[in-house]
């Protein structure tokens, strides 16, 4: 069984990066291996703001779920818009907690998957840098995959929340597939 945990940058209810996450969720349940596959959703928006003196004091509820939902993961895959050419101070707070213990922490070894999405040209595609640079940073293995930014998003979005156009579909799918084969490879192989 390989696990995907979801995690959108956005918290906002109609955001374009769920949307992108609803894809990907559908792309994998319709995959010939589906059954082989389990999919959960992480909400960044239900952690506090980080804070060594919680931490200390063992964190809260919504932390430690959080933790224990990466750590059982095979993969994350996190769609982010971008807030002015980087990823969202929310996704960045998740990341703080998760990053903890150092050395030790549930995106230590974990294979991530990256995406974006926003209404403009560019697709948010700025943020995935930044992100791939902090998750790298974490010990996370960031997926090796060309960019995938949906662009226009808001046009291309269809009513259900889903996104059917053929060029998103296929880049998510590939994105799936090389998200498979590198939780697939053993630590430290194509790197």
């Amino acid at each position: 069984m390989t696990k995907f945990v979801l995690i959108s940058g956005s918290i906002r209810r109609d955001s374009l990066n769920a949307s992108v996450l609803a894809t990907v969720r559908r792309l994998l349940a319709e995959r010939p291996d589906a059954d082989g596959i389990e999919v959960e959703t992480l909400s960044v928006g239900l952690l506090p703001h980080f804070d060594f003196d919680v931490e200390q004091a063992d964190g809260s509820a919504a932390v430690r779920e959080a933790k224990r939902l990466v750590r059982d993961a095979d993969a994350l895959f996190i769609s982010t818009p971008s807030y002015n050419g980087a990823m969202p101070g929310v996704l960045k707070n998740a990341l703080d907690w998760l990053s903890r213990p150092g050395g030790d922490s549930p995106l230590t070894g974990r294979t991530v998957a990256l995406a974006s999405a926003s209404p403009g040209a560019r697709g948010g595609v700025d943020a995935q840098a930044a992100l791939a640079a902090v998750l790298t940073r974490c010990g996370a293995r960031v997926v090796a995959h060309e960019a995938v930014a949906v662009r226009r998003a808001a046009e291309l979005r269809m009513d259900d929340g889903d996104f059917t156009d053929p060029e998103v579909v296929e880049a998510l799918a590939s994105l799936i597939d090389a998200t498979l084969t590198a939780v697939r490879e053993p630590a430290g192989a194509g790197a």
